[in-house]
């Protein structure tokens, strides 16, 4: 299996996890918790996951160019 469509994968499994960190969050409202995580908690988690899918976004994009010129990492 090629580097970029592992990425990918990846990208889409954080990608979701972010949402669902963030419906966590809605969930839990200002006071209350989810699966013992406060609301806080779960905002800052759905942030870095979505920075992580979109840098590994970035990253699929980076290795599809490569693998076309035949630079295979």
């Amino acid at each position: 299996m090629k580097l970029s469509k592992v990425l990918h994968l990846l990208s889409i499994i954080a990608g979701i996890a972010g949402v669902v960190a963030l419906v966590g969050a809605y969930i839990a409202g200002p006071t209350g918790t989810v699966l013992g995580f406060t609301q806080n908690h779960l905002f800052i988690d759905a942030a870095i996951r979505i920075l992580l899918a979109i840098w590994l976004q970035l990253a699929t994009l980076h290795h599809m160019k490569l693998e076309e010129k035949g630079e295979i990492i």
